[in-house]
């Protein structure tokens, strides 16, 4: 019998996941291109999953417990000052909405506040479950994510995707930790799979061409999101751009005389990348994106590229030998140092810098000083004069606790 053509809508379908496909092989070999060597082997998704394993691994929740029952410093101040916080009240309530709004700089605020704060206080009593093994955290935080989980549907207004990757990294943070260590059962887990699944990685896994913080914050969501979801096709797609984004958000003077780009931006004249990075046409080692901005934005990427890279060592694909590595513990340096007061030459931000970097030193610091001996005199100074590293009430919390001296 002959072959028959197929309908025309099936055609397009089947050109439609080609071009997809076709799209996501380009983008991972974009990232490849850009990243520089060892791209090849050191982003893909691991064969198997590691759990808990999104920023913080089993061994390392051990070393930070064993380190606070010992009341070992600075993990017990670190452990105190959690538990103090609002986020491990074990009175909190949950303020879920279906539709959060967030507009520029969260306003409109309609539950942006709320969901991330939910989701820092979800992960802040996951972690008090695993270090004091009382119940009552645990169970606290499983009420966290299941009211969201019955309850949000979608993001909307320009904040929207950079929202959902804040509150997108710390749920996946928290269900790890809660899925794998604690054996009282969760019921609705699988509503918070879906809601994972289809609230917030469509938001985020195609990333943005806003200020590179954004695309890295979306990016840890996704990748985080990923490891949970046990996905590797949309692990690797946040991995590509992650490595993409992260060669074009700190420059090395490897790079050459500008900076790396991210194609989609179409930054393809000097004037065009120096009005992207704030004005700044002075390039060297270090120096980021948004440092010409404000310190604060800074440190949102240079947190998302640490949180990122230790989620893939735990994973199995240590990025930290890589230009990631690199780009991290050069761009905390050079901000370090003006964080820490000194005064910036004329040719830097113009000679004024906004200061404010947040407690964002504490994971790559550790990874590439402690673990790979790397001399980082500025930030173990900034390091070590901001301990205990709190939260910034987005998507940053507690890692003087979980990631200091943590050799694991």
């Amino acid at each position: 019998m002959p072959n028959t053509p197929a309908p025309a809508r099936h055609r397009r379908r089947r050109r439609t996941a080609l071009l997809a496909t076709l799209a996501t092989t380009a983008t991972a070999l974009v990232a490849t291109l850009l990243a520089g060597p060892g791209a090849d082997r050191a982003d893909a998704a691991p064969a198997t999953f590691a759990h808990p394993g999104v920023t913080v691994s089993k061994s390392q929740l051990d070393f930070a417990r064993d380190k606070v029952d010992a009341g070992a410093q600075p993990w017990k101040s670190a452990y105190d000052q959690m538990l103090a916080s609002k986020y491990a009240s074990l009175t909190r309530t949950a303020k879920p909405r279906a539709t959060v709004e967030c507009g520029s700089y969260s306003n409109p605020n309609y539950g942006c506040t709320d969901e991330r704060e939910d989701a820092i206080a979800a992960y802040t009593d996951a972690l008090a479950w695993y270090i004091t093994r009382d119940d009552r955290y645990a169970k606290k935080s499983i009420e966290l994510m299941d009211a969201w989980s019955a309850t949000v549907k979608e993001h909307t207004n320009s904040n929207a995707p950079l929202q959902t990757g804040w509150a997108g990294s710390s749920w996946p943070k928290a269900a790890e930790i809660i899925k794998y260590t604690y054996t009282g059962g969760w019921a609705n887990e699988g509503r918070f799979r879906t809601m994972l699944r289809d609230v917030y990685l469509p938001e985020v896994i195609n990333g943005s061409n806003s200020n590179g913080n954004w695309e890295l914050s979306m990016m840890e969501a996704a990748v985080g999101i990923s490891v949970f979801l046990e996905d590797r096709t949309s692990y690797d797609k946040a991995m590509a751009k992650f490595r993409t984004r992260t060669a074009a958000y700190v420059y090395l003077a490897s790079d050459g005389d500008l900076p790396k780009t991210v194609p989609s931006q179409n930054l393809d004249t000097k004037a065009k990348i120096v009005s992207y990075w704030q004005g700044q046409s002075t390039f060297v080692t270090g120096l980021t994106q948004e440092t010409c901005r404000d310190f604060t934005h800074t440190g949102y990427g240079i947190s998302a590229i640490s949180h990122i890279a230790e989620t893939s060592r735990i994973q199995g694909q240590d990025l930290y030998g890589t230009d990631v590595g690199q780009r991290l513990q050069q761009a905390l340096g050079f901000q370090a140092k003006y964080e820490l007061g000194e005064a910036p030459p004329s040719w830097l931000c113009g000679g004024a810098v906004t200061r404010g970097l947040g407690p964002v030193t504490e994971v790559g610091y550790n990874a590439m000083h402690h673990r790979l001996g790397n001399a980082m005199t500025n930030t173990q100074k900034l390091t070590e004069q901001n301990r205990p590293a709190g939260s910034n009430n987005l998507f940053v919390a507690w890692e003087t606790l979980t990631h200091a001296e943590n050799p694991n």
